[in-house]
C-alpha cells in the first residue's frame, strides 16, 4: 500500500491503544480517594446512585494487560501498515509450512494407493473413506455432498455420463476437465419457435411424453437437419463429442417442455475445472476411484 495509507493505518491504530491508556489514567488521577468512600457523582437512576470510588486494581490492570498485550502484537505481526512484524510471519508462509508439513504425512498414502488401478481403489474402503474426503472439499460445492448433482451439473451416481463411465475416462475428467457448448437452435439458426416446439415434442417423445404426435413427428426431421451432427441420427449422444443420449430421460438442466424449449433456442454452456494442478495426480487417482464407486452402486 502507498505509504499515506500506511502511516494513517499507524496513526489510528496506535493512537486508539495509548487513547485508552491516556483515557485510564486521566480518570484515575480525577479520583478523590484511592479507598472507597460514600461520597456520589450526583447520578442516580432507578434508586440507585454512583459512587465516586476508583477502579478496581484488578480490573485496572486487566485493562493494563490488554493495552501491554496490544503494542506486544502490533511489534511481531503484522498490522501496522507496511511494517510486516518481527516475526516476519504472513499468511502465505503460514500455509505453506502447513501444507508441507500435511505433505510430509499424507504423501506417502497416496503414492501407495497410486499403485493401485482405480477398479481396484473402488473396493477399497480406506482409499474411499480418502475419497468422500477429496470430494467432500473439491465437488460437492457443485454436485452436492450425495453427488447426486443439480441444474447443469451431473448427477454422479447413475451410469449416465458424457464424456464415459470408465475408470480412466472419469479420471480423464478430472484431471483435465471439460468445456461443453450446445449452440443456440443447434445447426439451425433460423429455427422457429413453432419448429423449436416440435423439436421438443420429438424429444419427449424417447420417454412417451410428446404432447403432440405431428409435431413430434416433424421435430423428426428438423432433428436430422440440426441436431444429429452432435447427438447422432439416434439421438444417443456422443461421448467423444460430451453430447448427451437424448433418449433415456435424463436431463442435465430440466427434462419438462419448457426447460428443453429453453436449451435448444438459447443454447447451454458448461464447464468442468481442470483439477490435476490443484491436487495432483494421486489425489485425482483416490477421487477418480470414489466417483466411480458411486456409479457402480458401491
Amino acid at each position: 500500500m502507498s505509504s499515506f495509507w500506511s502511516a494513517w493505518i499507524i496513526v489510528i491504530s496506535l493512537g486508539s491503544i495509548f487513547g485508552c491508556w491516556w483515557l485510564l489514567y486521566a480518570t484515575r488521577k480525577s479520583q478523590t480517594t484511592d479507598s472507597e468512600t460514600e461520597e456520589t457523582m450526583g447520578h442516580s437512576f432507578d434508586g440507585i446512585e454512583e459512587l465516586d470510588n476508583p477502579l478496581p486494581k484488578w480490573w485496572f490492570y486487566m485493562f493494563l494487560a490488554t493495552i501491554i498485550f496490544g503494542l506486544a502484537y502490533y511489534a511481531l505481526y503484522p498490522g501496522l501498515g507496511n511494517f510486516k512484524g518481527f516475526l516476519g510471519w504472513t499468511q502465505v508462509n503460514q500455509w505453506e509450512n502447513e501444507v508441507a508439513k500435511a505433505n510430509e504425512k499424507y504423501d506417502p498414502i497416496f503414492k501407495a494407493f497410486a499403485e493401485k488401478s482405480v477398479e481396484d481403489l473402488s473396493t477399497d474402503p480406506a482409499a474411499l473413506k480418502v475419497g468422500q474426503r477429496l470430494f467432500a472439499n473439491n465437488c460437492s460445492v457443485c454436485h452436492g455432498s450425495t453427488a447426486r448433482g443439480a441444474v447443469g451439473f451431473p448427477n454422479l451416481t447413475d451410469n449416465d455420463w458424457l464424456y464415459g463411465g470408465s475408470a480412466d475416462q472419469i479420471k480423464a475428467s478430472i484431471m483435465e476437465g471439460r468445456m461443453a457448448s450446445m449452440p443456440a437452435k443447434g445447426l439451425n439458426p433460423a429455427m422457429s419457435k413453432s419448429d423449436i416446439t416440435d423439436l421438443s415434442n420429438y424429444l419427449l417423445s424417447f420417454s412417451d411424453r410428446a404432447e403432440n404426435k405431428p409435431s413430434a413427428e416433424r421435430g423428426a426431421t428438423m432433428f436430422q437437419t440440426a441436431c444429429s451432427a452432435c447427438h447422432g441420427a439416434d439421438a444417443k449422444g456422443m461421448q467423444a463429442l460430451g453430447a448427451p443420449n437424448l433418449t433415456d430421460n435424463a436431463w442435465l438442466y430440466g427434462g419438462t417442455p419448457s426447460m428443453i424449449q429453453q436449451t435448444i433456442e438459447f443454447g447451454r454452456a458448461g464447464v468442468m475445472p481442470a483439477h490435476k494442478d490443484l491436487l495432483g495426480e494421486e489425489k485425482v487417482h483416490v477421487l477418480a476411484a470414489y466417483i466411480y464407486s458411486l456409479s457402480k452402486g458401491q
